[in-house]
C-alpha cells in the first residue's frame, strides 16, 4: 500500500510538472526552460524533478507528449463524439478555435511557439515535433478521405490540401490574436473553414448554416 501511495503521489507530481511546463512554454518557449524556476514555482526541490527526468531535453520530450495528449483530449476526442465524418472535421475545428478562446494555456497554443522555436534546429525536439505534425496532417487528411468515401464531400477534393487549408486558418487564428479583436480573429476563422466545407459538400444541412 506504502508503495502504491508513493507511485500516486510521484505520478501527481509529474502531471504538475507537465502542466506547468506546457503552460510556460506557450508563452516563452521550451528553449528557456529553467528547472531551477520550475522547481521554485511549484514549491519543489530540484533533485524531484530528476527523479522522473534525467535531464532538459528528456523533460522537454514529455512536455511535447503532455501536451499532444492535452490537445486530444480538448479537441479531437470531443469532435470524434460526432456521428459523421464530415461533422467530425467540422467539430475538430471549432473545437481548436474554442481551446484558443477560452485561454486554456496563457499562451493560447503550446504547439504554434514550439515549432517556431525548433523548426530549424536539428535534434530530437525537432524531430518528434515533425512526427506529431505529420500525424496531425494524416488525422485531418483520413477525416477528409472518410467523408469523401461516405458521399459527404464531392469527389474530386483535394484532402491533402483541404487538410492544410483547415489547419493553416486555425494556425493563423492563434498567431494574429494577439494583434486583432480575438472575437473578430476566432469568429473570421470559424467562418472561413464552415463556408469552405459546406461548399464542397454535398449535404450542407449536416453543417451549421452559419
Amino acid at each position: 500500500m506504502e508503495t502504491d501511495g508513493r507511485r500516486l503521489r510521484g505520478n501527481r507530481t509529474r502531471a504538475s510538472v507537465l502542466d506547468a511546463v506546457v503552460s510556460l512554454a506557450s508563452v516563452e518557449g521550451l528553449d528557456g526552460l529553467s528547472l531551477s524556476r520550475l522547481a521554485a514555482q511549484l514549491d519543489i526541490t530540484k533533485s524531484a524533478l530528476f527523479t522522473h527526468w534525467r535531464g532538459k531535453e528528456e523533460l522537454q520530450l514529455a512536455a511535447l507528449e503532455h501536451a499532444r495528449a492535452q490537445w486530444v483530449a480538448e479537441i479531437v476526442a470531443p469532435a470524434l463524439e460526432q456521428p459523421t465524418p464530415v461533422q467530425r472535421l467540422w467539430a475538430v475545428h471549432e473545437r481548436r478555435l474554442d481551446f484558443y478562446a477560452r485561454e486554456m494555456l496563457p499562451g493560447r497554443c503550446f504547439f504554434s511557439i514550439v515549432y517556431r522555436e525548433f523548426d530549424d534546429r536539428p535534434g530530437a525536439i525537432r524531430d518528434r515535433l515533425v512526427e506529431q505534425s505529420a500525424q496531425w496532417h494524416e488525422f485531418l487528411v483520413s477525416t477528409i478521405e472518410e467523408a469523401i468515401a461516405a458521399g459527404q464531400l464531392r469527389e474530386g477534393t483535394d484532402a491533402n490540401r483541404l487538410a492544410y487549408e483547415i489547419d493553416a486558418l486555425g494556425e493563423g487564428a492563434v498567431s494574429r490574436v494577439r494583434m486583432l479583436d480575438p472575437e473578430f480573429v476566432f469568429a473570421a476563422a470559424r467562418a472561413a473553414v464552415l463556408q469552405r466545407l459546406r461548399a464542397a459538400s454535398t449535404n450542407p444541412d449536416l453543417l451549421p448554416e452559419h
